[in-house]
């Protein structure tokens, strides 16, 4: 793994970062917290695509502010005005008050919607006419509508629990019908009115039984369905169903344990499934991958994404479903197609490789040769697009300590021109805080653990600071990035207070691939743990740290990793703010937590390992708990149980209870929820009071 600086070179580097930052000037409170100006970046235009070759698409705001899209000419690089809205794209004008998630059919003749009866219907948009297409939706029948551990681990937050799909011919429509009857009921109480109420939430919780689910392809006119032939009985999962270029429906089939995946194709007139494509790993498959297949022209096969050799690589398969070849194979992660030639036999996509922080572009032939790296420098290369017959590509790129560029570039990687750098007119005015890559050896000595330092403006290595650690640490979730973090943030703020803020990566990361998720398999949470202790010691040897000050905070997953680190971590960490956590995975729900720890019945000793429980005797710094009383994805159980447990161990900690707040606490409870942080920080790790000016009524509203 390439290392972005030696270990070394720090002192100088550090040195270096005091001398030169004295000129500057600091961010005042309403720069950072009221949205005030500073001039120091700008906003990038938008590429928008390409009208061919030779020309592409790129949408700003005008003098008088207003968006405009032009079309620029690649080579002299004059724009003309292009229209904004291809009018035979818009969607129909019809009006259906009631309908959910309203869909569109590709030829715009037909829109496809649920209702709250749970029922999938269509609306012919010439006629007005509104037919049922499902009509056994219940309180635990969902027809088109997704049960909630789909929507939130499978579909995708983003579908809205939409669970239908068009055809491409307009003609039949894919569903998932969920029988939710047999999911165990969460009931959150909601203390709305004299009396509340409770909230109930079909949600199956590691073990629990999963809905019941079948996949209809229903025909729009007259409306007939067809099931295909899978037993809605079995203990299986269903991924996000695709139509092929040719009207095929390809289904992702997935079994309870998440180690055998298998697509299959539909008969579309019986049910009846071939399956198209069969893969096992001792550990696990992630399902939720919107981009596993890429369908070529018709008859000309297709391009599967797999990381079933422990990194992310591509394989052409033909049309019969046999493997022709690797496309890639390498220590790729995070990969994906941005274009496919198909003329040219050349598949352009985006991935980590190089260094495992940054993003590269690169191609590669259909038949596995001429890998080229298309992109340049030590850059993340973040938004790419790629000319229709692959002669220029545009890419917007940026590093730690450059603000990002969108640059033109031909077919070799060589730039024609900068189309657009964000480094505003102000930029050098300010003290910005610097940011660097290092890497800490894990425990047992099997990785390089990538480090983000941001160091306080005016940084001193003679002196000692106080640290701020933010972490996620999720299977696959990496915060840590060679790219441009965003000015005028709360993070300058704590720069400019004389905090380092710190963010590290575990080995489930996805910096060392699915070679690095596995170990994280039947016990997850040990390891990213660990590893998060070894980073913290090795922050606490710095002569520029205080020791004794260190607190770390994060949500969600990040809240378990903090309520982990002030447990199970102890030793190494004092100081915690721990958000909407998960304490014990027998808490949370099947097809997440499942995946990677197997069922409490199969892995009873994993559960109790990885369980923040069993280590509260350890507890003995100060762990702040906050959560939502409403939050229907971690549910405020995980806390509950933990303070429960500290409190009989006559354990002091601060807790902070939002009424009605979901896993996101927001609006005036984020206001609040933020500020107490700060208060916190002021209090514990820099030690004086919070300023008068974050007391001000008007200084209470963005931040």
């Amino acid at each position: 793994m390439k290392r972005a600086a030696a270990k070394g070179m720090l002192l100088p580097c550090l040195l270096l970062i005091a001398i030169t930052s004295h000129a500057q000037k600091n961010f005042t409170f309403d720069q950072i917290f009221r949205n005030g100006e500073t001039n120091v970046v700008k906003p990038l235009p938008v590429v928008k695509g390409w009208a061919d070759d030779t020309h592409y698409l790129l949408s700003q705001k005008d003098a008088d502010g207003k968006l405009t899209t032009y079309m620029v000419d690649v080579k002299t690089g004059q724009s003309v005005p292009y229209p904004n809205v291809d009018i035979s794209q818009l969607n129909p004008s019809v009006k259906i008050p009631d309908g959910i998630n309203i869909t569109f059919s590709p030829n715009k003749k037909w829109a496809a919607y649920t209702k709250k009866d749970n029922n999938l219907y269509v609306l012919n948009v010439a006629s007005g006419q509104e037919t049922a297409l499902t009509t056994d939706g219940s309180s635990t029948i969902l027809n088109g509508y997704a049960s909630w551990v789909y929507y939130e681990e499978i579909l995708g937050r983003a579908t809205r629990y939409k669970a239908f799909w068009w055809s491409e011919d307009s003609k039949r429509i894919c569903f998932m019908r969920f029988d939710d009857s047999q999911v165990p009921v969460y009931p959150i109480y909601v203390a709305d009115g004299q009396h509340g109420y409770l909230e109930n939430t079909r949600y199956p919780k590691a073990g629990d039984k999963n809905p019941e689910v079948k996949i209809g392809i229903v025909t729009v006119n007259p409306g007939e369905t067809v099931w295909a032939d899978f037993n809605a009985k079995d203990d299986q999962y269903f991924g996000t169903p695709v139509w092929s270029p040719d009207g095929q429906l390809w289904v992702q089939w997935m079994n309870r344990k998440q180690n055998n995946l298998k697509v299959y194709n539909i008969d579309l007139t019986n049910g009846s499934k071939k399956e198209v494509y069969n893969e096992q790993q001792e550990t696990w498959i992630d399902l939720d991958e919107y981009e596993r297949i890429t369908f070529l022209s018709a008859g000309k096969g297709h391009i599967i994404k797999s990381d079933r050799d422990g990194w992310d690589n591509l394989y052409y398969y033909d049309n019969t479903s046999q493997l022709k070849n690797a496309i890639t194979s390498g220590n790729f992660w995070g990969t994906s197609i941005i274009k496919v030639d198909e003329k040219a036999g050349v598949v352009y996509f985006r991935s980590r490789k190089e260094n495992s922080a940054r993003f590269d572009l690169y191609k590669v032939g259909l038949n596995g040769k001429g890998l080229t790296r298309l992109s340049f420098g030590e850059f993340s290369h973040d938004l790419v697009s790629v000319s229709p017959k692959g002669n220029y590509f545009i890419s917007t790129y940026s590093n730690l300590n450059t603000p990002p560029v969108t640059s033109l570039f031909n077919a070799k990687g060589k730039i024609i021109r900068e189309i657009a750098n964000s480094r505003g007119s102000d930029f050098g005015a300010y003290n910005l805080p610097k940011s660097e890559l290092k890497y800490v050896t894990s425990t047992d000595g099997q990785f390089e653990l990538p480090v983000l330092i941001t160091y306080p403006v005016n940084f001193d290595p003679a002196k000692k600071y106080p640290v701020l650690i933010s972490i996620y640490g999720g299977p696959n979730a990496g915060t840590v990035y060679d790219r441009w973090r965003p000015t005028g943030t709360p993070a300058q703020w704590w720069a400019q207070e004389g905090l380092i803020q710190v963010a590290f990566d575990n080995r489930s990361s996805g910096h060392f691939g699915k070679k690095g998720l596995n170990y994280i398999f039947r016990q997850l949470g040990k390891y990213e743990i660990e590893d998060y202790m070894a980073c913290g010691r090795w922050l606490k040897k710095q002569p520029w740290v205080d020791s004794n000050k260190l607190c770390i905070t994060g949500g969600s997953f990040g809240g378990y990793m903090t309520c982990m680190a002030l447990t199970y971590g102890a030793d190494v960490f004092p100081y915690g703010i721990a958000n909407s956590s998960v304490t014990d995975w027998q808490f949370y729900d099947t097809h997440y937590t499942e995946r990677f720890m197997n069922t409490p019945q199969d892995n009873p000793e994993g559960y109790k390992t990885t369980s923040v429980l069993s280590y509260a005797n350890k507890y003995k710094g100060l762990l702040r708990i906050v959560h939502g009383t409403s939050d229907d994805n971690v549910h405020m159980q995980n806390s509950i149980v933990l303070m429960n447990k500290l409190q009989d161990l006559k354990k002091h900690f601060e807790c902070m209870i939002y009424p009605g707040e979901r896993h996101s606490i927001m609006g005036l409870k984020g206001v609040h929820n933020r500020y107490e942080a700060y208060k916190f920080y002021y209090q514990y790790l820099l030690e004086k009071p919070m300023p008068a000016i974050f007391w001000a009524p008007e200084s209470q509203k963005g931040f």
